[in-house]
Order: structure tokens, then sequence, then C-alpha cells
């Protein structure tokens, strides 16, 4: 019988067998507590799962389940043959529609870059075209780029754009340098994104984003749609980006400030 069935006992160690949360998650958000009130400081080294069976009075395949949970979301990181230890989680950077990535690295004291990835016209697929308010299989332009800070790969960001709205962008040198895709935008195309919606998630990197971010799947990474509109109310561009959930944590900015937009 599994250990976890056979302590009787509601309460151990702060986890509730009459919770109707599962023990894993329990035991993961009591670890998550610890590292964010400090108790767990960076590079800490996790009990062993040993020790945490014992402590909570679960299962080993509970316990291993709570750790590789808060791996793949970066809290921790493992080191073969020495155990876990408390990942190293940078300062957050704020996530808002209208200020770019350029302007929030400077504001850190980091240096931005760019790494063209992909950039071509294609056919709009129908989740791509219903936001852009086109027909499916209109031309959009694709833009594909890895925003790097001080040499470190950080966001892997691909926008898409009506075609028409931006003639001759692919013909720009994206492959060096930090050129602001929005700054191009405002300056070349006369386009003013105004307002957005933005929708936050999470999930596992794909093999792509994995290698291009620097992640040891499996892994978690942040992910990011965003679609910006004029002052109008008309589709200026639609945004995927996945970041990495270490190096680039995400605060979300809720003033109302509109500096320059930026990409």
């Amino acid at each position: 019988m599994p250990h976890d069935a056979m302590n009787d006992d509601p309460i151990t160690a702060g986890v509730r067998r009459d919770d109707p949360q599962p023990l894993y998650r329990q035991i993961k958000q009591r670890i998550r507590e610890q590292i964010d009130r400090g108790e767990l400081g960076t590079d800490a080294k996790l009990a062993s799962e040993r020790e945490l069976e014992k402590q909570y009075g679960v299962s080993r395949i509970t316990v291993r389940q709570a750790v590789r949970e808060l791996v793949a979301e970066g809290w921790l990181h493992s080191h073969p043959g020495r155990g876990f230890f408390v990942a190293r989680r940078e300062e957050a950077y704020e996530l808002h529609l209208l200020r770019s990535f350029t302007a929030i690295a400077e504001a850190h004291g980091r240096v931005p870059a760019s790494r063209l990835i992909d950039g071509r016209v294609c056919p709009a697929p129908a989740e791509i075209a219903r936001p852009l308010f086109l027909p499916v299989g209109a031309d959009v332009v694709m833009l594909k780029r890895l925003r790097c800070l001080d040499g470190q790969p950080m966001v892997l960001t691909q926008d898409w754009f009506a075609a028409g709205l931006v003639p001759g962008i692919l013909d720009l040198d994206w492959s060096t340098g930090n050129r602001s895709l929005y700054a191009e935008i405002r300056d070349r195309y006369r386009l003013r994104p105004d307002s957005g919606r933005t929708t936050l998630s999470a999930r596992l990197a794909n093999e792509e984003e994995a290698r291009l971010l620097e992640l040891a799947p499996p892994a978690a990474v942040l992910t990011v749609e965003q679609i910006a509109y004029d002052p109008q109310g008309r589709p200026v561009n639609m945004t995927f980006s996945s970041h990495h959930p270490l190096r680039y944590p995400l605060s979300l900015d809720q003033r109302g400030q509109k500096d320059a937009a930026g990409g």
C-alpha cells in the first residue's frame, strides 16, 4: 500500500488529505512558499526525496511529481548525482503592449539584440487571418526573431502583419543589431499601435524553443499572445512570443503609460 494511504492523520507537515487538491500539488506549493520567503535561497539544495517523503508522509512517486513540475516551471534545477537546487531567477520584466523590448531592456541596464530566424510572405491561416480582419489565405508577412539581452537568448517572437500594410519590410536587414520592428512600422509605415489585447499562458517548450532559448527539456516557457490596434481600432499586427522562464520572467505593467510601442 502506498505510504500516502497509510497515514490517516488529516494534516501532515502542512499538507491535508482532506484537501481536494492533490498531495503533490500541495507539496509543490509548500516548496514554492519556502522559496518565496527566502527560506530556500538561490542555489540552496532541496531536501532529498527520502527526507521529503518522511517530512510530508507521502510516497516517493508523489514527491517526484512535485519536484518534476518545479523543475519544468524553472523553480528548481537538477545536478545529477547531487540532487535538486533552487534556480536563479532574474528580475521580472514589465509586460506592456505599448512599451518596447528595447526600452524595457535599457531601463533595466541591459543590452538588447535580435537574431533573424525566419521572414517571409505566406497565406494567412485561419488563426492569424481572423484577428487581423483578413480573409483566410490573404498574404501576410511573418517575421520570427530571437531577442537577446547581454548576448543571452531571452524571447522567441513571431510577428504577423497584413502584407499590404508593410510593403518591403522584409527587404530591411533584420539579421544584425537590434532593429526595432515597431520603430520601423511607426516611422516608415506611419502605423501607430494605440491599444490591444494580451493573453498569457505557459506550456512545455517545443524542440525549436528549447534549442534557441537554451532550455534543457522538459522545460516550460511563458507564452504571450498580443494583438495591437491603431487609434481607429484596426489591427496593426499580431505577436506570439515564448519567454525563457528564468532569464526573462514577466510582471504585468497595468499603468496607463503610452510611450513608444516596441518590438
